[in-house]
Protein backbone atom coordinates (compact mmCIF):
# COMPACT_ATOMS: atom_id res chain seq x y z
CA UNK A 1 0.00 0.00 0.00
CA UNK A 2 1.32 3.42 -0.94
CA UNK A 3 0.70 6.61 1.03
CA UNK A 4 1.31 10.04 -0.45
CA UNK A 5 1.67 12.91 2.00
CA UNK A 6 3.77 15.38 -0.04
CA UNK A 7 0.77 17.20 -1.44
CA UNK A 8 -2.81 16.08 -0.98
CA UNK A 9 -3.30 12.94 1.08
CA UNK A 10 -3.63 9.81 -1.04
CA UNK A 11 -3.66 6.11 -0.31
CA UNK A 12 -3.26 3.64 -3.15
CA UNK A 13 -2.97 -0.05 -3.70
CA UNK A 14 -1.40 -0.51 -7.06
CA UNK A 15 -3.27 1.78 -9.43
CA UNK A 16 -6.41 1.78 -7.32
CA UNK A 17 -7.07 4.64 -4.95
CA UNK A 18 -8.16 3.51 -1.47
CA UNK A 19 -10.57 5.52 0.66
CA UNK A 20 -9.03 5.89 4.12
CA UNK A 21 -10.77 7.73 6.93
CA UNK A 22 -14.19 9.24 6.46
CA UNK A 23 -13.15 12.44 8.23
CA UNK A 24 -10.31 14.87 7.55
CA UNK A 25 -9.06 14.53 11.12
CA UNK A 26 -8.84 10.76 10.77
CA UNK A 27 -6.59 11.12 7.71
CA UNK A 28 -4.61 13.76 9.54
CA UNK A 29 -4.10 11.45 12.53
CA UNK A 30 -2.91 8.63 10.26
CA UNK A 31 -0.53 11.04 8.51
CA UNK A 32 1.03 12.06 11.82
CA UNK A 33 1.74 8.39 12.58
CA UNK A 34 3.11 7.78 9.08
CA UNK A 35 5.46 10.74 9.45
CA UNK A 36 6.87 9.11 12.59
CA UNK A 37 7.17 5.42 11.56
CA UNK A 38 7.87 3.07 14.42
CA UNK A 39 7.74 5.88 16.98
CA UNK A 40 5.05 6.24 19.60
CA UNK A 41 2.95 9.38 19.29
CA UNK A 42 1.16 9.95 22.57
CA UNK A 43 -2.56 10.56 22.72
CA UNK A 44 -1.89 13.96 24.28
CA UNK A 45 0.33 14.89 21.36
CA UNK A 46 -2.31 13.78 18.86
CA UNK A 47 -4.97 15.80 20.66
CA UNK A 48 -2.75 18.87 20.65
CA UNK A 49 -2.00 18.54 16.94
CA UNK A 50 -5.52 17.77 15.78
CA UNK A 51 -7.18 20.56 17.77
CA UNK A 52 -4.24 22.99 17.99
CA UNK A 53 -4.49 23.57 21.71
CA UNK A 54 -8.27 24.08 21.70
CA UNK A 55 -9.42 20.49 22.24
CA UNK A 56 -12.90 19.71 23.58
CA UNK A 57 -13.32 17.60 26.70
CA UNK A 58 -14.16 14.57 24.54
CA UNK A 59 -10.95 14.81 22.43
CA UNK A 60 -9.18 11.76 23.86
CA UNK A 61 -12.21 9.58 23.33
CA UNK A 62 -12.54 10.94 19.80
CA UNK A 63 -8.92 10.00 19.06
CA UNK A 64 -9.58 6.44 20.25
CA UNK A 65 -12.64 6.30 17.98
CA UNK A 66 -10.61 7.55 15.00
CA UNK A 67 -7.94 4.92 15.62
CA UNK A 68 -10.55 2.17 15.78
CA UNK A 69 -12.03 3.22 12.43
CA UNK A 70 -8.60 3.48 10.82
CA UNK A 71 -7.63 0.02 12.07
CA UNK A 72 -10.73 -1.49 10.58
CA UNK A 73 -10.17 0.21 7.25
CA UNK A 74 -6.46 -0.59 7.01
CA UNK A 75 -6.52 -4.16 8.30
CA UNK A 76 -7.17 -5.69 4.83
CA UNK A 77 -4.06 -3.92 3.49
CA UNK A 78 -1.61 -5.15 6.10
CA UNK A 79 -0.97 -1.87 7.93
CA UNK A 80 -1.31 -2.08 11.70
CA UNK A 81 -1.72 0.73 14.20
CA UNK A 82 -0.27 -0.48 17.47
CA UNK A 83 -1.21 0.73 20.94
CA UNK A 84 1.90 1.58 22.93
CA UNK A 85 1.49 2.81 26.48
CA UNK A 86 -0.46 6.07 26.15
CA UNK A 87 -0.10 6.41 22.41
CA UNK A 88 -0.03 4.78 18.99
CA UNK A 89 2.50 3.84 16.32
CA UNK A 90 2.47 2.36 12.84
CA UNK A 91 4.76 -0.52 11.94
CA UNK A 92 7.34 0.84 9.45
CA UNK A 93 8.25 -2.65 8.32
CA UNK A 94 4.78 -3.67 7.20
CA UNK A 95 5.04 -5.61 3.95
CA UNK A 96 4.24 -3.62 0.84
CA UNK A 97 3.73 -0.31 2.65
CA UNK A 98 5.54 2.80 1.40
CA UNK A 99 5.34 6.48 2.32
CA UNK A 100 6.52 9.16 -0.11
CA UNK A 101 7.93 11.31 2.70
CA UNK A 102 10.25 8.49 3.79
CA UNK A 103 11.26 7.82 0.19
CA UNK A 104 12.05 11.51 -0.29
CA UNK A 105 14.42 11.53 2.69
CA UNK A 106 16.06 8.29 1.54
CA UNK A 107 16.73 9.62 -1.97
CA UNK A 108 18.00 12.95 -0.62
CA UNK A 109 20.49 11.18 1.66
CA UNK A 110 21.63 8.96 -1.20
CA UNK A 111 22.22 12.04 -3.34
CA UNK A 112 24.30 13.68 -0.62
CA UNK A 113 26.60 10.66 -0.54
CA UNK A 114 27.30 10.63 -4.30
CA UNK A 115 30.53 12.07 -5.71
CA UNK A 116 29.35 12.41 -9.30
CA UNK A 117 27.24 15.55 -9.95
CA UNK A 118 25.16 13.86 -12.66
CA UNK A 119 24.23 11.05 -10.26
CA UNK A 120 23.35 13.59 -7.59
CA UNK A 121 21.13 15.55 -9.97
CA UNK A 122 19.32 12.37 -11.00
CA UNK A 123 18.64 11.42 -7.39
CA UNK A 124 17.57 14.95 -6.49
CA UNK A 125 15.22 14.93 -9.49
CA UNK A 126 13.62 11.74 -8.22
CA UNK A 127 13.37 13.05 -4.66
CA UNK A 128 11.93 16.44 -5.56
CA UNK A 129 9.56 14.83 -8.07
CA UNK A 130 7.70 13.26 -5.15
CA UNK A 131 6.46 16.67 -4.04
CA UNK A 132 3.03 17.40 -5.54
CA UNK A 133 2.31 20.41 -3.34
CA UNK A 134 2.53 21.47 0.33
CA UNK A 135 2.71 18.68 2.89
CA UNK A 136 -0.81 17.33 3.58
CA UNK A 137 -2.31 20.11 1.51
CA UNK A 138 -5.91 19.00 2.06
CA UNK A 139 -5.86 17.75 5.66
CA UNK A 140 -3.56 20.18 7.52
CA UNK A 141 -3.60 23.94 7.93
CA UNK A 142 -0.51 26.11 7.70
CA UNK A 143 0.16 26.06 11.45
CA UNK A 144 -0.09 22.27 11.71
CA UNK A 145 1.98 21.91 8.54
CA UNK A 146 4.73 24.00 10.10
CA UNK A 147 4.68 21.90 13.24
CA UNK A 148 4.79 18.59 11.37
CA UNK A 149 6.90 19.28 8.34
CA UNK A 150 9.47 21.98 9.00
CA UNK A 151 12.37 19.51 8.66
CA UNK A 152 10.97 18.06 5.43
CA UNK A 153 10.43 21.54 4.00
CA UNK A 154 13.96 22.56 4.94
CA UNK A 155 15.41 19.42 3.36
CA UNK A 156 13.44 20.13 0.19
CA UNK A 157 14.97 23.60 -0.07
CA UNK A 158 18.43 22.18 0.56
CA UNK A 159 17.88 19.68 -2.26
CA UNK A 160 16.82 22.51 -4.58
CA UNK A 161 19.96 24.45 -3.66
CA UNK A 162 22.37 21.56 -4.17
CA UNK A 163 20.73 20.49 -7.43
CA UNK A 164 20.98 24.08 -8.68
CA UNK A 165 24.67 24.27 -7.81
CA UNK A 166 25.34 20.98 -9.57
CA UNK A 167 23.45 22.12 -12.65
CA UNK A 168 25.35 25.40 -12.68
CA UNK A 169 28.57 23.42 -12.49
CA UNK A 170 27.38 21.35 -15.47
CA UNK A 171 26.51 24.45 -17.50
CA UNK A 172 22.74 23.96 -17.23
CA UNK A 173 21.84 27.48 -16.09
CA UNK A 174 18.59 27.48 -18.08
CA UNK A 175 17.21 24.64 -15.97
CA UNK A 176 18.21 26.49 -12.80
CA UNK A 177 16.15 29.54 -13.82
CA UNK A 178 13.13 27.30 -14.39
CA UNK A 179 13.57 25.50 -11.06
CA UNK A 180 14.25 28.43 -8.76
CA UNK A 181 12.15 31.31 -10.08
CA UNK A 182 9.34 30.65 -7.61
CA UNK A 183 11.24 29.22 -4.57
CA UNK A 184 13.72 32.13 -4.54
CA UNK A 185 10.86 34.62 -4.34
CA UNK A 186 9.12 32.66 -1.60
CA UNK A 187 12.27 32.20 0.50
CA UNK A 188 14.46 35.32 0.39
CA UNK A 189 16.14 34.11 3.58
CA UNK A 190 17.67 31.20 1.61
CA UNK A 191 20.53 33.26 0.22
CA UNK A 192 22.21 30.22 -1.28
CA UNK A 193 19.07 29.64 -3.33
CA UNK A 194 18.91 33.29 -4.39
CA UNK A 195 22.59 33.25 -5.30
CA UNK A 196 22.15 30.26 -7.59
CA UNK A 197 19.30 31.99 -9.41
CA UNK A 198 21.25 35.25 -9.73
CA UNK A 199 24.17 33.36 -11.27
CA UNK A 200 21.90 31.45 -13.64
CA UNK A 201 20.17 34.66 -14.77
CA UNK A 202 23.52 36.36 -15.38
CA UNK A 203 24.84 33.44 -17.43
CA UNK A 204 21.65 33.54 -19.48
CA UNK A 205 22.33 37.15 -20.48
CA UNK A 206 19.83 38.58 -17.98
CA UNK A 207 22.07 40.83 -15.91
CA UNK A 208 19.28 43.31 -15.19
CA UNK A 209 17.06 40.51 -13.86
CA UNK A 210 19.89 39.21 -11.67
CA UNK A 211 20.37 42.67 -10.16
CA UNK A 212 16.62 43.10 -9.79
CA UNK A 213 16.44 39.80 -7.91
CA UNK A 214 19.10 41.04 -5.49
CA UNK A 215 17.19 44.28 -4.87
CA UNK A 216 13.89 42.51 -4.26
CA UNK A 217 15.60 40.00 -1.96
CA UNK A 218 17.25 42.79 0.00
CA UNK A 219 13.91 44.58 0.44
CA UNK A 220 12.27 41.38 1.63
CA UNK A 221 15.06 40.63 4.12
CA UNK A 222 14.88 44.11 5.59
CA UNK A 223 11.08 44.11 5.78
CA UNK A 224 10.54 40.56 7.06
CA UNK A 225 13.67 39.94 9.12
CA UNK A 226 15.25 43.34 9.70
CA UNK A 227 18.60 42.27 8.23
CA UNK A 228 20.78 43.06 5.23
CA UNK A 229 21.90 40.34 2.78
CA UNK A 230 24.87 38.30 3.96
CA UNK A 231 28.45 38.75 2.81
CA UNK A 232 28.22 35.99 0.21
CA UNK A 233 25.17 37.37 -1.59
CA UNK A 234 26.51 40.93 -1.40
CA UNK A 235 29.80 39.79 -2.93
CA UNK A 236 27.92 38.06 -5.74
CA UNK A 237 25.96 41.28 -6.36
CA UNK A 238 29.23 43.19 -6.69
CA UNK A 239 30.60 40.62 -9.13
CA UNK A 240 27.49 40.91 -11.28
CA UNK A 241 27.81 44.70 -11.29
CA UNK A 242 31.46 44.41 -12.38
CA UNK A 243 30.74 41.74 -15.01
CA UNK A 244 33.30 39.54 -13.31
CA UNK A 245 34.44 37.09 -16.03
CA UNK A 246 34.51 34.25 -13.50
CA UNK A 247 30.71 34.35 -13.42
CA UNK A 248 30.61 33.23 -17.05
CA UNK A 249 32.42 29.99 -16.36
CA UNK A 250 30.50 27.04 -14.96
CA UNK A 251 31.93 25.81 -11.69
CA UNK A 252 33.85 22.58 -11.78
CA UNK A 253 31.35 19.75 -11.36
CA UNK A 254 33.35 17.52 -9.08
CA UNK A 255 32.21 17.03 -5.52
CA UNK A 256 32.55 20.49 -3.89
CA UNK A 257 35.11 20.79 -1.18
CA UNK A 258 38.32 21.93 -2.88
CA UNK A 259 40.72 22.57 -0.01
CA UNK A 260 43.39 25.20 0.02
CA UNK A 261 41.59 27.81 -2.08
CA UNK A 262 40.58 30.47 0.42
CA UNK A 263 37.65 32.78 -0.08
CA UNK A 264 35.90 35.33 2.15
CA UNK A 265 33.28 34.05 4.55
CA UNK A 266 31.35 35.87 7.21
CA UNK A 267 32.56 35.38 10.74
CA UNK A 268 34.77 36.75 13.49
CA UNK A 269 38.23 36.18 11.98
CA UNK A 270 39.81 38.80 9.77
CA UNK A 271 38.38 42.02 8.31
CA UNK A 272 35.67 40.32 6.26
CA UNK A 273 35.32 37.10 8.21
CA UNK A 274 37.36 33.89 8.37
CA UNK A 275 38.94 32.48 5.26
CA UNK A 276 37.55 29.13 4.18
CA UNK A 277 37.52 27.05 1.01
CA UNK A 278 35.28 28.54 -1.66
CA UNK A 279 33.12 25.43 -1.91
CA UNK A 280 31.45 24.78 1.43
CA UNK A 281 28.09 24.02 2.96
CA UNK A 282 26.40 26.15 5.62
CA UNK A 283 24.87 24.04 8.41
CA UNK A 284 23.48 25.55 11.61
CA UNK A 285 25.50 28.69 10.96
CA UNK A 286 28.78 26.78 10.53
CA UNK A 287 30.82 26.44 7.32
CA UNK A 288 31.64 22.78 6.73
CA UNK A 289 33.63 21.05 4.00
CA UNK A 290 31.58 19.07 1.50
CA UNK A 291 31.66 15.30 1.83
CA UNK A 292 34.18 13.91 -0.64
CA UNK A 293 35.56 10.64 0.70
CA UNK A 294 32.69 8.22 1.06
CA UNK A 295 33.35 7.47 4.76
CA UNK A 296 32.87 9.52 7.97
CA UNK A 297 36.29 8.63 9.39
CA UNK A 298 37.97 9.93 6.25
CA UNK A 299 35.82 13.04 6.36
CA UNK A 300 37.36 13.87 9.73
CA UNK A 301 40.80 13.84 8.09
CA UNK A 302 39.35 16.08 5.39
CA UNK A 303 38.48 18.75 7.91
CA UNK A 304 42.08 19.86 7.48
CA UNK A 305 43.43 20.84 4.07
CA UNK A 306 47.07 20.77 3.05
CA UNK A 307 48.42 17.85 5.08
CA UNK A 308 51.65 17.68 3.11
CA UNK A 309 52.43 21.38 2.80
CA UNK A 310 52.63 24.58 4.81
CA UNK A 311 49.64 25.70 6.84
CA UNK A 312 47.39 27.93 4.74
CA UNK A 313 44.53 30.28 5.67
CA UNK A 314 41.28 28.38 5.84
CA UNK A 315 42.96 24.97 6.04
CA UNK A 316 41.58 24.27 9.53
CA UNK A 317 37.86 23.60 9.34
CA UNK A 318 37.39 22.70 13.00
CA UNK A 319 37.75 26.27 14.20
CA UNK A 320 35.67 25.72 17.33
CA UNK A 321 33.78 23.05 19.23
CA UNK A 322 30.46 24.06 17.71
CA UNK A 323 31.88 23.34 14.24
CA UNK A 324 32.96 19.89 15.43
CA UNK A 325 29.52 19.08 16.86
CA UNK A 326 27.66 20.33 13.79
CA UNK A 327 30.05 18.45 11.50
CA UNK A 328 29.44 15.21 13.45
CA UNK A 329 25.70 15.62 12.97
CA UNK A 330 26.09 16.52 9.29
CA UNK A 331 28.02 13.28 8.65
CA UNK A 332 25.38 11.23 10.54
CA UNK A 333 27.76 10.28 13.34
CA UNK A 334 25.37 11.91 15.82
CA UNK A 335 21.64 12.52 15.96
CA UNK A 336 20.44 16.10 15.57
CA UNK A 337 19.14 16.22 19.13
CA UNK A 338 22.63 15.20 20.30
CA UNK A 339 24.13 18.11 18.36
CA UNK A 340 21.70 20.58 19.93
CA UNK A 341 22.49 19.27 23.41
CA UNK A 342 26.26 19.45 22.82
CA UNK A 343 26.09 23.01 21.52
CA UNK A 344 24.28 24.11 24.66
CA UNK A 345 26.65 22.15 26.89
CA UNK A 346 29.67 23.73 25.15
CA UNK A 347 28.30 27.20 25.87
CA UNK A 348 28.09 26.35 29.56
CA UNK A 349 31.45 24.54 29.76
CA UNK A 350 33.84 26.31 27.36
CA UNK A 351 36.95 24.84 28.98
CA UNK A 352 35.77 21.26 28.55
CA UNK A 353 34.65 22.03 25.00
CA UNK A 354 38.11 23.36 24.10
CA UNK A 355 39.74 20.22 25.52
CA UNK A 356 37.35 17.97 23.58
CA UNK A 357 38.12 19.89 20.38
CA UNK A 358 41.87 19.43 20.86
CA UNK A 359 41.30 15.73 21.53
CA UNK A 360 39.43 15.43 18.22
CA UNK A 361 42.19 17.27 16.35
CA UNK A 362 44.86 15.02 17.90
CA UNK A 363 42.89 11.92 16.98
CA UNK A 364 42.54 13.28 13.45
CA UNK A 365 46.33 13.52 13.12
CA UNK A 366 46.81 9.98 14.47
CA UNK A 367 44.14 8.61 12.14
CA UNK A 368 45.65 10.35 9.11
CA UNK A 369 49.07 8.90 9.95
CA UNK A 370 47.56 5.46 10.48
CA UNK A 371 45.86 5.54 7.08
CA UNK A 372 48.70 7.08 5.09
CA UNK A 373 51.57 5.18 6.75
CA UNK A 374 50.34 1.61 7.31
CA UNK A 375 53.57 0.66 9.11
CA UNK A 376 53.16 3.39 11.73
CA UNK A 377 52.47 1.17 14.75
CA UNK A 378 52.21 4.02 17.25
CA UNK A 379 49.54 5.78 15.14
CA UNK A 380 47.53 2.56 14.88
CA UNK A 381 47.77 1.98 18.63
CA UNK A 382 46.56 5.53 19.32
CA UNK A 383 43.55 5.01 17.05
CA UNK A 384 42.91 1.57 18.55
CA UNK A 385 42.93 2.97 22.09
CA UNK A 386 40.35 5.61 21.17
CA UNK A 387 38.23 3.00 19.38
CA UNK A 388 38.33 0.71 22.42
CA UNK A 389 37.17 3.55 24.65
CA UNK A 390 34.34 4.31 22.21
CA UNK A 391 33.28 0.67 22.28
CA UNK A 392 33.15 0.74 26.07
CA UNK A 393 30.95 3.85 25.99
CA UNK A 394 28.46 2.32 23.53
CA UNK A 395 25.06 0.81 24.25
CA UNK A 396 22.96 -1.45 22.05
CA UNK A 397 19.54 0.08 21.32
CA UNK A 398 16.55 -0.48 19.08
CA UNK A 399 16.27 2.00 16.22
CA UNK A 400 13.13 3.53 14.74
CA UNK A 401 13.30 0.97 11.93
CA UNK A 402 13.08 -1.86 14.44
CA UNK A 403 16.72 -2.89 13.99
CA UNK A 404 19.25 -2.93 16.76
CA UNK A 405 22.37 -0.79 16.58
CA UNK A 406 25.25 0.44 18.68
CA UNK A 407 24.94 3.99 19.92
CA UNK A 408 27.23 6.04 22.11
CA UNK A 409 25.88 6.90 25.53
CA UNK A 410 25.13 10.59 26.16
CA UNK A 411 27.21 10.14 29.31
CA UNK A 412 30.28 10.71 27.09
CA UNK A 413 29.40 14.40 27.26
CA UNK A 414 31.39 16.78 25.10
CA UNK A 415 33.70 13.95 23.99
CA UNK A 416 30.82 12.38 22.07
CA UNK A 417 31.93 13.54 18.56
CA UNK A 418 35.50 12.31 19.08
CA UNK A 419 34.34 8.92 20.32
CA UNK A 420 31.79 8.62 17.51
CA UNK A 421 34.43 9.15 14.84
CA UNK A 422 36.82 6.78 16.65
CA UNK A 423 34.23 4.03 16.40
CA UNK A 424 33.73 4.85 12.71
CA UNK A 425 37.51 4.67 12.18
CA UNK A 426 37.64 1.22 13.80
CA UNK A 427 34.93 -0.01 11.45
CA UNK A 428 36.92 1.24 8.46
CA UNK A 429 40.18 -0.32 9.65
CA UNK A 430 38.39 -3.67 10.01
CA UNK A 431 36.88 -3.42 6.53
CA UNK A 432 38.60 -4.47 3.26
CA UNK A 433 37.73 -1.03 1.93
CA UNK A 434 40.60 0.23 4.06
CA UNK A 435 42.93 -0.99 1.28
CA UNK A 436 41.20 1.29 -1.24
CA UNK A 437 41.96 4.48 0.69
CA UNK A 438 43.91 6.97 -1.44
CA UNK A 439 45.50 10.29 -0.66
CA UNK A 440 44.97 13.16 -3.07
CA UNK A 441 48.35 14.37 -4.42
CA UNK A 442 47.08 17.93 -4.87
CA UNK A 443 49.69 20.41 -3.67
CA UNK A 444 47.34 22.07 -1.18
CA UNK A 445 45.15 19.06 -0.52
CA UNK A 446 46.11 15.63 0.80
CA UNK A 447 42.48 14.67 1.45
CA UNK A 448 41.64 10.97 1.74
CA UNK A 449 39.01 9.12 -0.27
CA UNK A 450 37.88 5.59 -1.13
CA UNK A 451 38.97 4.45 -4.58
CA UNK A 452 36.54 1.64 -5.32
CA UNK A 453 37.45 1.40 -9.02
CA UNK A 454 41.21 1.41 -8.45
CA UNK A 455 41.88 4.17 -10.97
CA UNK A 456 41.26 7.45 -9.19
CA UNK A 457 44.09 9.77 -8.33
CA UNK A 458 42.50 13.02 -7.18
CA UNK A 459 39.92 13.37 -4.42
CA UNK A 460 37.83 15.39 -6.89
CA UNK A 461 39.09 15.24 -10.48
CA UNK A 462 37.46 18.51 -11.48
CA UNK A 463 38.61 20.60 -8.53
CA UNK A 464 42.01 19.18 -7.60
CA UNK A 465 45.19 18.65 -9.53
CA UNK A 466 46.57 21.24 -11.95
CA UNK A 467 43.65 23.52 -11.22
CA UNK A 468 41.21 20.94 -12.55
CA UNK A 469 42.70 21.02 -16.06
CA UNK A 470 43.75 17.36 -16.06
CA UNK A 471 41.75 14.18 -15.86
CA UNK A 472 41.89 12.65 -12.43
CA UNK A 473 41.84 9.06 -13.63
CA UNK A 474 45.03 7.17 -14.35
CA UNK A 475 45.86 3.58 -15.01
CA UNK A 476 48.19 3.44 -12.00
CA UNK A 477 46.55 4.79 -8.85
CA UNK A 478 48.59 6.66 -6.26
CA UNK A 479 48.75 4.37 -3.23
CA UNK A 480 48.30 5.61 0.29
CA UNK A 481 51.58 6.85 1.68
CA UNK A 482 53.02 7.79 -1.68
CA UNK A 483 54.93 11.07 -1.83
CA UNK A 484 53.36 14.19 -3.25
Amino acid sequence: MEFKLLGTFEARRGRQRVAVGSRRQERCLLSVLLLHPGRTVTTSRLVDLLWDGAAPASARGTVHTYVGRLRAGLRPYGLRIETRHDGYAVDPGAAGVSVDAQEFVRLARRAEARDDPAERVDLYDRALGLWRGPLLADVAGDRLRDRLGVELADLRLSCLEQRAEDRLAMGLHGRVVEDLARPAGEHPERERLVGCLMTALYRGGRKADALGLYRSTRRALIKEFGIEPGAGLSALHDRVLRDDPRLERPGRPGRPGRPGRPGRREGPDGPDGPTAPVQAVRVRGEWLPWNTSGHPALELCNTYAGWGGPRRPGSEWLRGYTTLAVWAGHTDLLEEHDVTRLMELARRRPGEAAAALEEARAFRADLYACLTRPDDVSAFEAVAAAAAEAAGASVFVRGEDGLGRWRLSPAAGLRLPALAVARSAAELLADPRRFTVRRCPGEDCGWLFLDRIGQRRWCSPETCGSGGDVCGFERSPVPVGAGK
